[in-house]
């Protein structure tokens, strides 16, 4: 796979239905999980938040977006991210590298609950960069079989 760069938007409590809408919309295939499927609900007020929704709708148009937990900071006007995602590992943590240089970095590059490698930064100009190396499906099935049993 090619690395992507997508649009992330962030909701306030509303993911799931802000990405029926666009679905509504633009037609395509949408997936959701909650943070409860992933084990990451800090409270059970969280559990049926959506964690992650992909819409591809074709024609190179996909967009991601996902619910804002209590624990993070929800600004209208600043709830939008560029993810970068794909399978060439080198490529992806150069761009990471690069991108938080003179920023910050929210999240480290590292193994994620879902199996693949994941970080979270802000350029220095104040853009929100996200990144996913997409592990190889044996280590996503194994992954996940890890997160499902309860960690």
């Amino acid at each position: 796979m090619e690395t992507r760069l997508n649009p992330y938007l962030n909701f306030k409590s509303n993911a799931r239905q802000a990405m029926e809408f666009y679905k509504s919309v633009f037609g395509g295939e949408l997936k959701m999980n909650t943070f409860k499927e992933y084990h990451a609900s800090q409270s059970p007020a969280e559990d049926d938040l959506i964690m992650h929704a992909e819409l591809n709708a074709g024609e190179g148009l996909t967009f991601m977006g996902s619910d804002t937990p209590a624990r993070m900071e929800f600004r209208p006007g600043t709830n939008i991210s560029m993810s970068l995602s794909g399978e060439n590992e080198d490529e992806l943590k150069t761009f990471f590298n690069k991108l938080s240089a003179g920023g910050q970095i929210g999240m480290p590059l590292e193994k994620a609950i879902w199996g693949d490698t994941f970080g979270m930064c802000t350029d220095k100009f104040g853009i929100g960069w996200m990144v996913n190396i997409t592990a190889p499906k044996t280590e996503q099935a194994q992954g996940m079989q890890t997160s499902m049993s309860g960690h």
